[in-house]
């Protein structure tokens, strides 16, 4: 069609010639330069040469996956306890009389925290101690009766019944001092027990009642609470498919689990940041929670600034293993449809093929694949949804520049100068 066009130019040109003799064109300067513009288009146009249909070859951009050994990574909600905790109460009753402690500050064990009225713990402790002294006497009258009774019962000198009489009573005033000492040590507990100590080191919270009240009378009453938080726990649940999953991969020989102190838990704190301790799995369950479906785990991490509070709500990622074979691909590659996950690969001359794939974990941005893929794939990134199973695309590292765009024909002021 365009050497028809071309071809009627040239004749109408032929023929204005014949007619009119001799060099001279009458034709303007202007549309001699435009007829010049527009030929130059035609053939530009027609020495480029158009794919099959009329329509260009997509371009997409690809990555090349090799297989590798990746670890498999759980991400999972999580709360944040203390190892360990600890109830402060009052365990005698009396008069608050003294608070020794910062509230909110840290305290070792053992450390004196509350002063209970000891006034009355000391009088007790006196008259428990008198009554110790009073059947220390006794019984040492009684023994030396016993004693003198039992040589003159050796020379006939006293009856049968008076000595056992002696030993009777010896024996009753030695019971009788045992009870008067356990009273003077009861006494002795209660004295120490005005004193509240720390029972574990941590940090003290608030004072939940003060200096003047009345404790202790019916019940032991709360005075503070220690939290220890150093390390700290992170208490998350797993869907017991997962783990299921997990533990057939491994009995496969495809996968290597991490257990103990090997399997890492790093916490992602509320506002996306990775707090930097990398604490380590402390303990999971061998039961299925009935009505979530999950198994209970716990991590311990490591808290030396006190960042991580007990009670807050955090985001857990923990390395549960090592794919020994595995794809690293990002997220966006991997579709689904009604029969599960695909991902579009370019084959080495352009057609476009779906394959299915098995996600088993996730790390940051991309997908873990432990079956589907095959090594040295090109998985399609960009352009995605110009790819469809079948079709002829052309195939381009995701991360090169695009082709510099061709060169504009002369204008005409060009082709006039």
């Amino acid at each position: 069609m365009h050497d028809y066009l071309f071809g009627g130019i040239e004749s109408r040109h032929l023929a204005g010639a014949h007619s009119n003799p001799g060099p001279k064109n009458n034709m303007p300067k202007h549309l001699q330069l435009i007829s010049a513009a527009v030929a130059a288009l035609f053939v530009v146009a027609c020495g480029k040469q158009q794919p099959q249909g009329g329509y260009p070859t997509p371009e997409v951009g690809v990555i090349v996956v090799h297989a590798k050994p990746v670890a498999l990574v759980r991400e999972a909600s999580a709360r944040l306890a203390p190892t360990r905790a600890s109830d402060v109460r009052a365990r005698v009753p009396g008069v608050l009389q003294k608070r020794l402690y910062k509230e909110g500050s840290m305290v070792k064990e053992g450390q004196l925290l509350f002063q209970i009225d000891t006034a009355p713990y000391r009088a007790q402790l006196a008259v428990a101690t008198a009554n110790v002294e009073q059947a220390e006497a006794a019984a040492t009258n009684a023994n030396v009766t016993a004693t003198r009774n039992r040589e003159l019962s050796k020379q006939s000198l006293v009856s049968r019944r008076e000595l056992d009489d002696a030993e009777a009573q010896e024996r009753s005033s030695a019971a009788a001092l045992s009870a008067a000492k356990a009273q003077q040590q009861s006494a002795r507990i209660n004295l120490s027990y005005a004193n509240v100590t720390a029972p574990i080191s941590g940090r003290a919270s608030q004072v939940r009642v003060l200096e003047g009240a009345l404790v202790g009378q019916g019940e032991a009453t709360l005075l503070t609470t220690i939290e220890q938080v150093d390390p700290i726990y992170v208490y998350f649940d797993q869907a017991a498919s997962d783990f299921e999953r997990l533990q057939r991969a491994q009995a496969s020989g495809a996968v290597e689990i991490a257990h103990g102190n090997q399997a890492e838990v790093r916490v992602i704190r509320t506002d996306g940041t990775e707090y930097p301790q990398v604490g380590t799995l402390d303990f999971s369950d061998y039961s299925v929670n009935p009505t979530t479906g999950a198994v209970a785990f716990r991590g311990s991490v490591p808290n030396p600034d006190r960042l991580l509070l007990p009670g807050m709500y955090v985001t857990v990622r923990v390395t549960a293993g090592t794919l020994k074979s595995g794809f690293e691909v990002p997220q966006l590659t991997v579709q689904r449809d009604a029969q599960g996950a695909f991902i579009a690969v370019a084959g080495p001359d352009g057609t476009v093929a779906a394959k299915r794939v098995d996600v088993v974990s996730s790390v940051g941005a991309n997908w873990i694949v432990s079956s589907g893929l095959a090594d040295g794939d090109q998985v399609i990134v960009s352009g995605l949804q110009l790819a469809r199973p079948g079709m002829k695309v052309k195939a381009v590292p995701a991360d090169a520049k695009p082709e510099a765009a061709p060169a504009a024909p002369p204008t005409a002021n060009a082709q006039g100068s």
